[in-house]
Order: structure tokens, then sequence, then C-alpha cells
């Protein structure tokens, strides 16, 4: 997008986004910046007074186009993640911008709290590029109804047989696949937002979730979208397309590079004198595989053994060695995998053990941290409360920056295919040309 469009966008429209963990946040941050060229992305919790003020970095200004709210209100009680959203709603700035709500593409959390919580929404929760998709107010995971899979067994109670099950007692109206490509969309949305009912939208592809998107904008601003990255990037398409000006005639080619594009090696945060540590914090299966692909290229591969990390400190020696040298790989390794009881109390050992390695290091370090709890108890325990995304290395992966000028790539634990991190380091560490 050229700078004029740009500035007309970031003039004249504001969104704030609202997400229940720290790689959502990162993810929808991505999805919206093609429309805005910039963004911030505050680290605000269900435990603040104000969940959208600005929270101690300097760089962050106080009234952006974009901002991005990682309320941490994924494993909270209902109530308190419904009274963080509230809040951040109420605020000053929220009040005149559209807002979107990230939920997760696999509805873990307090979806239910969240719409409830935000007054008039329309939900998507489609997320086609994950093979996540709705039919008939099913949510569906690569074509499997979402309660005939395993995609929850880290959680303690079951998936959804449907979007209205997940959203019960709240009112809501299926607006199946055929409304949703047709031209009656609009009164279809519009006919359940009357009668007080949440518009449940199927959606199976990209252009499905811009039609969604398209639709919600023109039902009025104060109505709310809420969905995941799939609808954030739905959105974002849908404002960069009413921002872009017919122009008067051919502009020159803009000189600098699209948001979305590799960033450069001299870009801040790929400095090859930074360490690089990455933080596994996820029980999906891929990751195994993920961190097997890192550790062929050389990076090093600390497991810590799930019950020592619960009991006392890992030896830093070795890993703070070995990071002067090559990328680190920290995971937390079970057996017979990781009692979802423990799994909090193991993420707040990991996280420790990372800020030990970090504070620890004889220069700075970069990070890469796989999982939104993981991500964001790292960052907690090192002080970091608001990041400046930058760009987007794969879907979901994203890599932002911190006051100080170091990167912090986020993804999703269970995204990416068995080359993501290894895509993820070369970002950060390009090769050097011979």
């Amino acid at each position: 997008m050229g700078e004029k469009a740009r500035h007309e966008v970031i003039s004249g429209l504001h969104v704030h986004a609202l997400a229940d963990d720290l790689s959502g946040a990162a993810e929808t941050a991505a999805a919206l910046l093609p429309a805005f060229g910039t963004g911030e992305l505050r680290l605000a919790g269900t435990g603040s007074a104000d969940s959208s003020a600005p929270t101690g970095d300097a760089h962050i200004a106080q009234e952006a186009a974009l901002v991005v709210l990682d309320l941490d209100s994924r494993h909270a009680p209902a109530e308190a993640a419904a009274g963080a959203v509230r809040r951040a709603l109420r605020a000053p700035g929220a009040r005149s911008a559209r807002t979107f709500l990230k939920v997760d593409s696999l509805l873990r959390g307090n979806v239910a709290a969240t719409v409830a919580a935000a007054g008039p929404v329309v939900l998507a929760p489609a997320l086609p590029s994950g093979g996540r998709t709705v039919r008939d107010g099913i949510p569906r995971l690569d074509g499997v109804p979402l309660h005939r899979g395993d995609s929850w067994r880290a959680e303690t109670t079951a998936a959804p047989a449907t979007l209205a099950a997940l959203l019960d007692p709240l009112p809501c109206r299926v607006v199946p696949l055929a409304a949703v490509r047709s031209r009656g969309l609009d009164e279809a949305l519009r006919a359940g937002l009357d009668a007080g009912e949440i518009p449940v939208c199927d959606a199976e592809t990209d252009a499905d979730l811009d039609a969604v998107a398209a639709a919600a904008l023109r039902a009025g601003p104060e109505v709310r979208l809420a969905g995941s990255g799939g609808l954030a990037a739905a959105l974002g398409r849908a404002l960069a397309h009413r921002a872009t000006p017919e122009p008067p005639a051919p502009e020159p080619p803009a000189l600098e590079p699209t948001v979305l594009e590799p960033t450069a090696p001299e870009t801040p945060g790929t400095d090859r004198a930074h360490g690089l540590l990455v933080v596994v914090g996820t029980a999906e299966r891929t990751a195994r595989e993920q961190v097997r692909h890192l550790a062929g290229t050389g990076a090093r591969h600390f497991p810590l053994e799930v019950t020592a990390l619960l009991t006392a400190d890992p030896d830093l020696a070795p890993i703070t060695a070995a990071l002067r040298r090559a990328p680190v790989v920290l995971t937390a390794d079970a057996a017979d995998g990781v009692d979802p009881a423990r799994s909090r109390a193991l993420v707040r050992r990991l996280a420790d053990t990372a800020r030990r390695v970090v504070r620890g290091a004889d220069r700075p370090v970069d990070l890469v941290l796989t999982g939104g709890e993981t991500a964001r108890r790292v960052l907690d325990a090192l002080d970091v409360r608001a990041l400046t995304p930058l760009t987007q290395i794969h879907h979901g992966a994203v890599h932002s920056r911190t006051s100080g000028g170091t990167s912090v790539v986020t993804r999703p634990g269970s995204f990416g295919e068995a080359d993501s991190l290894v895509r993820i380091a070369a970002h950060l560490r390009p090769p050097t040309e011979g």
C-alpha cells in the first residue's frame, strides 16, 4: 500500500483488537497490519484496572490507529475474562474504534464470556488455512467435527459439538453457508442482531470470511466482529480495500517494502551478535518434529525433564555456554506426557528458566516462543510490557520487536509445518552472502 493510502487509513480509522493470549494477539496484529502499516501490541491482563492502558514501553504511542491487546484471559475465570473485555471496551480510544475480538480457532478459553461482554457481535471462528471450518453451526478440524477429535486432549472439559452449545445460554442464530454466499447475508446478520441474537456464521474458505467481514462492517460501527486469525485477515483486507483511494493518475511504484515481506538482514532484531533462544511450551505432537528439524541445522536442544523442572532449577551453565555458539532450544519433556493439572505450573517454571538464561547471557538474546501462554509467561518474567509487530514469517509466526531492540517471534503451539522453527530461525538469522 502506498504511503498516501496508508496515511489515510491511519488518520481516518481506528481498530482495537482484543485477544485472550499473546500468540493470538500477535497473529491478529499481523493480519491487520496491511491496512495500517504499523501497530501496537500491548500486554494487558485480567487483573489490570484499565486493560487498554499502555503498559510501560516508551515507544508505544497513546493514540495509535491499530492497537491489539493481549488480555491474558484464556485460562482466567469466566467473569474475570468478561471484566477484562468490558474494561478494554470502556477505554476512550476503544469507544471510537472498530472492535475485533480474537478467539481461539479451536474454541478453547472463555469464548462465551468474551462474546457476552462485548455487546452486538457477529461470530465467525473458522480458520480455513488451518483446516478449521464451520458448517451447519458445527466446528470442524480437517473435516472432522471438533468434538470427535482429540485437539482438546489437554483441556479439562470436552470440545463443544456446536457453536450454539459453546455459547449456551446466549441466544444465537446460525447463518448457514448458503446465506454467507448469497446476496442476503446483510439481511441475515441484521435479522439476528435485531432479535438480540448472536449471528454465528458458517465458513469454509477465506472468501466466505471476506463476505462476513464486509457485511459486518456494513451493519454499523457498534457491531463487533469475533473470530480467529482468519476473520482478522478478512477484516484487514476489507479495511485496506476501503482505504485505498482511486488515484487520479498512475502513481510511481512505492520504494518501501510491504509490511509482510521478509525483513532485511539489517532490520533491528536480526543482529548476529544476539543469542537466539527458542522456548517450546506446547504439548502438540508436531512440536517434537519441529524441534528435531531445527536441531538438524545445528541448534542445541536441551530437553528439561518435567519432574526435575518442577522441583529444582536446571543447571544453566551448559545452556548459556551453548547459547554463545548456536541457537538453543528449551523443551519440557515427559515420557508419559504432561498432566494437564500441572501444565500451567510447568509453563511458569519453563518461563523462569528462560528468564534466567536471558539474564545470565553475555549479550542480548532474541526469543522464539511457541504457545500463547508460554510466550506471555516468558515476557512477563522478563518485564516486557509491549511489542511492535513487524512481519509474519509464516501463518501465525509473527516477528515483533521490544523497545530495547531485541526480536520476539510468537507462534501458536498448534501451528506450523515440520520446518516451522527452521524457517523462523532463518528469518532471524538470514544466510550471509558468500
